[in-house]
């Protein structure tokens, strides 16, 4: 299996997981002499041989993204680069979202708002970092197809 095709598993994973929560929390009471739509014990089961499922998942996912071999480093360094790239470029589109709000004065007496930062200045730097982001995301995912994923024990 490639790295690519466990993360789309991991990801339809977590979901069957949700939907088993919310089915479980749907069936955890009724009204007295009333049954439970569906067997929360049953459900339990499928709950714990999902999050089993997940475990082993994820544990083959990191052992893989630790192994591979990305540029001049691991593909958890380039996941850890990218995730740091949208945390930067969030932080500078907001602000240059909050900096940007006009606010109308209808008289001279109320209060008039000034930019303190270079709004030009940091949309070029939200550019640069979504083109980054972009291209280390494609890489990342072009590694993905190709990385076969890596075994490991389910002991734990």
């Amino acid at each position: 299996m490639k790295l690519a095709e466990a993360l789309i598993l991991r990801a339809d994973c977590q979901k069957r997981i949700a939907q088993l929560q919310q089915r479980l929390l749907r069936s955890a009471k009724v009204q007295e002499g009333e049954q439970p739509a569906e067997n929360p014990e049953t459900l339990l089961s499928e709950l714990d041989a999902a999050i089993a499922q997940l475990r082993t998942l994820i544990q083959q996912i990191n052992q893989t993204n630790a192994r591979t071999v990305f540029q001049n480093a691991t593909l958890s360094d380039a996941l850890a680069e990218r995730e740091t790239l949208q945390m930067q470029r969030n932080v500078y589109s907001n602000l240059v979202d909050a900096a940007s709000i006009r606010q109308e004065r209808y008289t001279r007496s109320e209060v008039k708002f000034f930019s303190t930062v270079a709004i030009a200045q940091i949309q070029n730097q939200v550019d640069r970092l979504s083109r980054n982001y972009r291209e280390l995301d494609a890489q990342i995912q072009a590694l993905n197809w190709q990385t076969d994923l890596i075994e490991v024990s389910r002991e734990t």
